[in-house]
């Protein structure tokens, strides 16, 4: 099965210039805890709701004045469109991630697949049970 026959095609991004606390809103409105960030149309990084916690808040950054830059994780793993759904969920297992940018031959976003889809909407009960085991692995980084 490919990535494009699961994956959620309506994706939210920010920009790393927007303020977390904007970026948060933007998270609760829409009920998901992961927004891909774009600059100047290319996907530069990813933010979640965890990473505003960890990286800012905890470290006592005022989310009013920080930025989405100050928390974001850069260098983002992402799959292509058209690429199996069981290497999605060997990169998922690899670094302990749980959702992944899905981006076509050009590197535009084209979507999100998140474990969940993997679980839900592929019939690799084996695959999908591996990979929530290894993403959920303690004493490993997490995004």
């Amino acid at each position: 099965m490919k990535i494009r026959e699961i994956m959620t095609r309506q994706v939210e991004t920010v920009s790393p210039d927007t303020p977390l606390k904007e970026a948060a809103r933007m998270m609760r409105d829409a009920d998901i805890g992961f927004l891909p960030v774009g600059e100047n149309d290319r996907l530069v990084g990813t933010l979640t709701d965890r990473d505003i916690a960890v990286r800012a808040v905890a470290d006592g950054r005022d989310p009013n004045n920080a930025k989405v830059r100050d928390a974001m994780s850069a260098g983002t793993e992402y799959v292509f469109e058209d690429q199996d759904t069981a290497e999605a969920a060997t990169i998922m297992s690899e670094k302990q991630i749980r959702r992944l940018p899905v981006v076509n031959r050009d590197k535009r976003l084209v979507g999100v697949v998140a474990i969940g889809d993997l679980a839900t909407r592929t019939d690799d009960d084996d695959m999908v049970g591996q990979t929530i085991e290894d993403v959920s692995q303690p004493g490993k980084p997490k995004r």
